[in-house]
């Protein structure tokens, strides 16, 4: 057994029901695995990278755009999707005006929802699975309800989508990276789970790692890595440095034991893809 499959399977000694991991590198092979890979998990905030990525088709469509006015007033789709738009983290209250803090906001991604739907007629979970889960052959995800934490999908499924981050086929590269990049730099924020954040940073529905800490990913994780976590106690990143991506699902809420568990864990996967 490999030094990198060896790191994957350290996921199995996590204290939650049943967990599936996966490591991809950046030629989107799936170097090492370990649980079903075909069991659905529900995703909670995982959920976000697959509905920006969406919507990021949608603005090179034409669709949207990012400077399209969404939300409180003075917002657009671009302050939506960097969690600068305002909103509360669960209602239509708006607690600063747009741009002057990182407020992580489910509204804001709802709202985007909203106006996908109105302006092209489809509804979000169907343009999502033709937009992006049927040309990456994600044939076991959805989002029901909710564009903010409505998904399923499974270790597999993710692993696609975790490839395309890395060599994108359905965006062009340019787009992606600037989803990838900070927006609005330097803003303060509250990370979920691990408290304020001097440089909360974020890209286009993308939490980007930055100098954060403490952090749901290792320590020794690039700045650069991007992703996202969810309180059902699911993750993925991409660290652009180290040359793959994590997908880690399991059916145990989010709580100390992730917190605890999740660093040294992708720690040690970024060691082994440094040790070859």
């Amino acid at each position: 057994m490999s030094a990198l499959q060896d790191a994957a399977a350290t996921a199995m000694e996590w204290p939650a029901p049943r967990v599936s991991v996966a490591v991809i590198t950046a030629g989107g092979d799936v170097a090492a695995s370990a649980g079903d890979q075909n069991h659905r998990y529900r995703l909670a905030s995982v959920t976000k990278p697959l509905s920006a990525y969406a919507l990021l088709v949608a603005i090179e469509e034409g669709a949207l755009s990012l400077d399209q006015p969404a939300g409180p007033a003075g917002s657009t789709v671009e302050h939506l999707l960097a969690h600068t738009a305002g909103y509360d983290f669960s209602s239509r209250e708006v607690r600063a005006e747009p741009g002057k803090r990182r407020l992580y906001s489910n509204t804001g991604f709802e709202v985007l929802g909203d106006l996908l739907e109105s302006e092209t007629g489809i509804g979000f979970d169907e343009y999502a699975r033709e937009a992006v889960f049927d040309p990456l052959g994600m044939t076991q995800t959805t989002i029901a309800g909710s564009p903010a934490a409505g998904g399923w999908s499974t270790s597999g499924d993710l692993s696609r989508f975790a490839a395309e981050l890395q060599q994108p086929r359905l965006l062009d590269r340019g787009t992606l990276q600037r989803a990838t990049s900070v927006v609005f730099p330097e803003r303060r924020g509250v990370l979920p789970g691990f408290g304020v954040q001097e440089h909360n940073d974020w890209g286009l529905g993308f939490e980007i790692r930055g100098s954060k800490s403490p952090h749901w990913t290792g320590s020794t994780n690039s700045a650069r890595t991007f992703g996202h976590f969810g309180q059902a106690g699911t993750f993925l990143w991409v660290d652009p440095e180290a040359g793959a991506a994590v997908v880690a699902l399991t059916d145990r809420p989010f709580g100390e034991w992730a917190a605890r568990a999740w660093p040294p864990f992708s720690d040690g996967i970024v060691a082994a893809l440094r040790a070859g």
